[in-house]
């Protein structure tokens, strides 16, 4: 078995835009299907050699596909990855509120989508891939994906400042404030702020809460399991923001499928390694 992951720190002009970069490979290992869960990054996995095999999308009403250059917008249910023993990319998290910038379009228009780069950016998403393609080593492979990305960025405009601000206020306090709150501190009515909050990102204010609420607590179990610490799922729901056990258990099996016990003994492998695996 092989298993390699390789994380980059973008270029100063792409940081506010990318929130992580990280090349993956796995050999070896038993073929089956991997759960791609929320988050509150959109998803860009482009792969090295064989496509990524989408077995189903978070919006169930799109056909299973093969992918050379995956894009997903904010989703609140999985979607499953069929993959045969090997797999490899790299995989980008794009900040919602730097769509405009990277896409040419709002993260809302690509909500629980899965779409080909190049369906979305044109000619610039094949160039993408192809020079990723060629590159021998990581940090050439990187840098190949940059280069494309700085030089097709768009003049979008920033999101309105209440909407970016609301972001913030959300992903900052761990999904912890509610509605009502954030709407009082930007100075909108819940309604207004709402609407403009889903163009932009794709998911409700309070759907957004939920799904930085449940990352944090997803992220925090992984650590924990791969410091050969217990789950200790009762603490994780207290410091993670949660009503109780019960509370978080529901929501796990909301955004996953599966509880949080399942769930680790499906992922436990790369839970322990550390493993990147596309749309963790």
């Amino acid at each position: 078995m092989r298993a390699e992951s390789v994380a980059h720190r973008p270029h100063p002009a792409l940081r506010p835009l990318l929130a992580a970069a990280v090349g993956y490979r796995e050999e070896g290992v038993p073929a089956g299907v991997h759960r791609g869960l929320p988050s509150p990054h959109l998803t860009l996995v482009v792969t090295l050699d064989e496509p990524l095999r989408m077995a189903a999308h978070p919006d169930p009403r799109q056909a299973p596909g093969d992918y050379d250059a995956l894009l997903g917008g904010l989703h609140t249910t999985p979607a499953l990855i069929s993959h045969p023993g090997r797999q490899a990319g790299v995989q980008l998290s794009l900040t919602p509120l730097g769509a405009r910038r990277l896409l040419g379009l709002p993260a809302g228009e690509l909500t629980a989508l899965d779409c080909r780069l190049d369906d979305v950016i044109g000619a610039a998403g094949a160039e993408l891939t192809d020079r990723f393609r060629a590159a021998g080593t990581w940090p050439e492979r990187f840098a190949a994906i940059e280069r494309v990305l700085l030089g097709s960025l768009r003049d979008g405009g920033p999101p309105p400042p209440e909407v970016a601000e609301a972001w913030r206020l959300t992903t900052a306090s761990g999904g912890r404030l509610r509605v009502a709150e954030i709407a009082a501190r930007v100075g909108w009515s819940e309604r207004h702020l709402g609407a403009r909050f889903r163009t932009e990102t794709g998911l409700s204010p309070k759907e957004a809460a939920r799904v930085v609420r449940f990352d944090r607590a997803r992220r925090a179990l992984a650590a924990r399991v791969a410091a050969g610490r217990s789950p200790d799922l009762a603490r994780l729901a207290t410091v993670a923001g949660f009503a109780d056990q019960a509370h978080l258990t529901r929501e796990w099996r909301a955004f996953s499928g599966l509880s949080p016990t399942r769930w680790l003994a499906a992922e436990v492998r790369f839970v322990q390694d550390g493993t990147v695996r596309p749309r963790a």
